[in-house]
């Protein structure tokens, strides 16, 4: 079953693209895309057959270096990802070379999401964006052109020391082309459309980090490209 024929997942993006909408109308501005729950074992226990697709405003990016505060939250979580900068606008059903020639470049990025409740359902999950906060990403263009992947070593430094590294940023996501595929089928299906100058974070590239009581600050390092940072007040 193709995404776009689960009821669930139906119910869920026409609350999504809803609330995007609301928020576009009362002033905030489009940033793109994320796409959430794509590795396997997620796959297989939410019984999809692909990611889930959020959005992304300006309203939620801070810039590297922000401070976030968590007065309120239930259980933040942070994860160092891959901003795809898109060049040129991507129709439904797209072969892997135009999704590869759409990507322009790419940048670090974390994304802040609140765990509020267990990842169980996807109508409800899509229902909160895909408990989406915040994106940390210091501007909208690219700070590698290109879609290469090649000799890019991500290291996240956690209290001052490197917590975790791969030197395969695609291994844990699924190849960019791919989900700039599925991300422009998915739109399409709900009758948006994969624009250029829009990004998409396309994953954790190790596995999310739930951020700790004692912790304020977190460092992602995409060697090669850049860095970006984010602190926190408890």
């Amino acid at each position: 079953m193709k995404p776009w024929d689960d009821p669930r997942i139906i119910r869920g993006m026409k609350v999504n693209l809803e609330t995007r909408r609301q928020r576009l109308a009362s002033g905030d501005r489009a940033l793109g895309w994320k796409v959430g729950f794509g590795a396997p074992a997620m796959l297989k226990q939410l019984a999809t057959s692909g990611p889930l697709v959020g959005f992304l405003t300006e309203n939620a990016r801070r810039p590297s270096g922000a401070e976030l505060s968590f007065a309120g939250w239930t259980k933040p979580v942070a994860e160092p990802e891959i901003a795809v900068h898109i060049g040129q606008d991507v129709a439904a059903g797209a072969d892997h070379k135009t999704a590869q020639a759409a990507i322009a470049g790419i940048s670090p990025v974390f994304e802040i999401v609140d765990l509020q409740t267990p990842p169980q359902d996807p109508e409800a999950i899509l229902g909160g964006n895909i408990y989406q906060r915040h994106v940390v990403l210091d501007q909208v263009r690219p700070q590698r052109l290109g879609s290469s992947s090649n000799a890019l070593l991500c290291r996240i430094m956690r209290r001052g020391v490197e917590a975790a590294r791969t030197s395969d940023s695609q291994a844990n996501t699924g190849q960019w082309a791919d989900i700039v595929r599925h991300v422009a089928d998915v739109l399409a299906a709900f009758g948006e459309r994969l624009r250029a100058g829009e990004i998409i974070i396309t994953g954790s590239v190790v596995a999310p980090l739930i951020i700790e009581p004692d912790e304020n600050e977190l460092e992602f390092a995409l060697d090669l490209v850049g860095s970006v940072s984010v602190r926190f007040s408890h």
